[in-house]
């Protein structure tokens, strides 16, 4: 299973030799160094390059293109390597070209086995004005190897990164590099062509040449000519087999250019990935009125990533412009505070009209102040309401409502989408605007359910007795979501309810067959199951730190783990609550989730051994509640849980197809 890695995650590798992939919009330089335990490299000798390509245990393309293999042989590595760095530049020579990636597509970087199985994903987004960035590094810790998403950039080039990684010579060194790409521009392989409907199993027609500023190589001469036009087969390319080139002498040799075009060398069934898909066309506006707003108009790889990062986009959009509406209001404020001071702080004002006067107009620039900056606000909001309209209706099961009609359509996935969809954020200023809250896949921490009554409900048992219910159902209506996104048999789930209050919540997924196995319940369920999954915990984290995963006993099931608790603490003895901090600290690297339904307040008889618990889960509520802030501008969000509609059938109809699905696979 794939790791899709955002900046600064890391993953397990659990084999020793290694192929790293690059793929991109447009030729790159890929490179690679090596580096001690302080992370410095201790010379050029430790820097692999397109004028030096190979070192121990590690090989670098010998020139700019738009897709890279790099081998890797970790075991190959000296002792004294700690951390290798892939580095990936744009190319200088010539003076054509893209000269920063805020111009070029997110380059893509996959780590994958020999035999092709991709281990972690990793697309490079947020450059802009830098021209070379560290990819991703593959670092030494405690004996093991793991990847880690790097992404940083730098606007000075390779000197600059060099220089960042203690090189005395790194102008020198970016030089010999750029001389090095120079000579083998010609050489430079074009981005792969967009696939067809066929699967790009037909030969394209030759495009006109293009420079190396359009994403093509330059020709040398006395590259070959065109080939004489070979016989049409008589089934044409509809009627070819899958798996088989329409033309057959498209096995043994590369596509042929017409006059003057570029010669492609690759292979056409060894592209890694295609190019991403063009976005959306975005209709023309009037004169003076913004563009009208397109789901999928945002940079990335494939639609559901396109979407992720708009979805995100929106959400920095309404942060930033209520920073903004906020700072002018309280600048407004304090300037009328200042400006009344000043009028009543001389007494010769007070006698009079002067004083009123002064005080008036301090009141009325505080006014336009406030009106012009609700204003802006304004216009922001309607442009995002827009866009909200356009997007929402786009998204895709793991990133929708349920009360959105793509989940009438729901099928089991394939993939394990980018992100999940927890609820909807919104903020005082803007509370008809929802935003989605998305967490990424797989789970980085577990989420609790608090099931606490907040101080706008009085201290009735009816009360907490009603947001006990909807806690566990936000927490079943989540389950499913999990449960629905991910393909058949990789993700499954547990739940402990030591005293089966939560029967009636459970029903669809008790009911559906979704569960491992039936609620556990009482003191010997709650340790037959924290147990079973302690074990398995340690198990997987032996084999993945000793590189044996295929040692893994054959019974045990490899599938990710959910497990809902219910009602904690009750049931749970020490042991058992020790047992569930492990989980929680290292159940998430080893594919087991926790999701806790419960009231921190009643758990404070446990003291403060329970406060790191609490800290690394993620606090969501069954009501809306004020309670999550970004630390980019620190306003605090309010949280909607996502929830099935009353009387909507849809949990019911997923969870049957997830069923289903589970079957044929078994």
């Amino acid at each position: 299973m794939t790791a899709e890695l955002v900046r600064g995650q890391n993953h397990p590798l659990s084999q020793s030799r290694l192929e790293i992939r690059v793929a991109a919009g447009t030729p790159l330089v890929a490179s690679a160094t090596l580096s001690d335990e302080n992370g410095k490299a201790r010379g050029v000798d430790w820097v692999a390059h397109p004028g030096a390509p190979t070192l121990p245990g590690l090989e670098v393309s010998r020139q700019a293109a738009a897709d890279h293999r790099l081998a890797v042989d970790l075991d190959a590595m000296p002792d004294a390597v700690h951390r290798v760095n892939v580095l990936l530049a744009l190319p200088t020579a010539g003076g054509q070209g893209p000269v920063r990636f805020g111009t070029v597509a997110a380059p893509f970087v996959a780590v994958t086995g020999l035999d092709g199985t991709e281990v972690a994903s990793y697309t490079i987004t947020g450059l802009d004005a830098e021209c070379a960035v560290v990819a991703l590094e593959l670092y030494r810790r405690q004996g093991a190897w793991k990847v880690r998403a790097v992404g940083q950039g730098y606007a000075g080039g390779l000197a600059e990164l060099f220089a960042d990684q203690g090189l005395t010579e790194a102008h020198r060194l970016a030089g010999t590099i750029n001389e090095a790409v120079a000579r083998g521009l010609a050489r430079s392989v074009p981005a792969p062509p967009q696939r067809t409907a066929e699967g790009d199993r037909t030969r394209q027609a030759a495009a006109p040449a293009h420079g190396p500023d359009k994403g093509g190589p330059a020709v040398p001469q006395g590259a070959p000519g065109p080939v004489p036009p070979q016989p049409t087969s008589p089934y044409g390319p509809q009627g070819t087999q899958p798996g088989y080139p329409a033309d057959p002498s498209a096995v043994t040799q590369p596509s042929s250019p017409t006059a003057g075009g570029p010669v492609d060398y690759s292979h056409p069934g060894r592209h890694a990935a295609a190019p991403p898909p063009p976005p959306p066309t975005v209709p023309p506006a009037p004169p003076g009125q913004p563009a009208p707003p397109v789901a999928g108009d945002a940079t990335g790889w494939s639609m559901d990533e396109r979407l992720y990062n708009q979805v995100w986009g929106m959400f920095e959009d309404l942060a930033r412009t209520t920073a903004a509406y906020r700072s002018a209001v309280d600048f407004a404020d304090s300037r009328m505070e200042k400006e009344l001071d000043q009028a009543l702080s001389d007494p010769r004002s007070r006698i009079g009209g002067q004083g009123e006067a002064a005080c008036e107009a301090a009141r009325t620039k505080h006014a336009q102040l406030v009106d012009q900056a609700r204003a802006a606000l304004d216009r922001d909001l309607a442009q995002l309401a827009a866009e909200a309209e356009v997007v929402e209706p786009a998204l895709p099961p793991a990133y929708a409502r349920w009360d959105n009609p793509v989940w009438h359509g729901y099928r089991v996935p394939m993939e394990i989408p980018m992100a999940l969809r927890v609820g909807d954020l919104s903020l005082p200023e803007s509370e008809l605007l929802r935003i989605p809250m998305l967490v990424r896949l797989p789970l980085e921490r577990g989420l609790w359910i608090d099931s606490g009554r907040p101080a706008s409900l009085d201290d009735s048992s009816a009360d907490a007795d009603e947001l006990a219910r909807l806690a566990m159902d936000t927490a079943v209506a989540l389950a499913a979501r999990l449960l629905a996104v991910y393909p058949a048999g990789e993700f499954t789930g547990q739940v402990i309810d030591p005293a089966g209050s939560a029967a009636q919540a459970l029903a669809p997924l008790v009911q559906s067959g979704v569960l491992a196995t039936t609620p556990a319940l009482g003191a010997a369920g709650v340790a037959d199951v924290l147990t079973r999954l302690t074990q398995r915990v340690d198990l997987v984290q032996m084999a993945v730190r000793g590189g044996a995963a295929d040692a893994l006993p054959p019974g045990l099931d490899t599938a990710e783990q959910l497990l809902i608790v219910n009602d904690f603490p009750h049931g749970f003895d020490d042991r058992a609550v020790t047992q569930l901090r492990y989980l929680a600290d290292e159940g998430p690297a080893v594919g087991v989730h926790l999701m806790m339904v419960a009231d921190r307040e009643e758990a404070v008889g446990y003291g403060p051994l329970l406060d790191p618990l609490w800290r690394s889960l993620l606090r969501l509520t069954p009501l809306p509640d004020d309670h999550l802030a970004d630390p980019w501008v620190g306003h605090a969000w309010t949280y909607e849980p996502a929830l099935v509609p009353p009387g909507s059938q849809v949990l019911q109809q997923v969870l049957a197809q997830v069923t289903m699905a589970r079957t044929k696979y078994r």
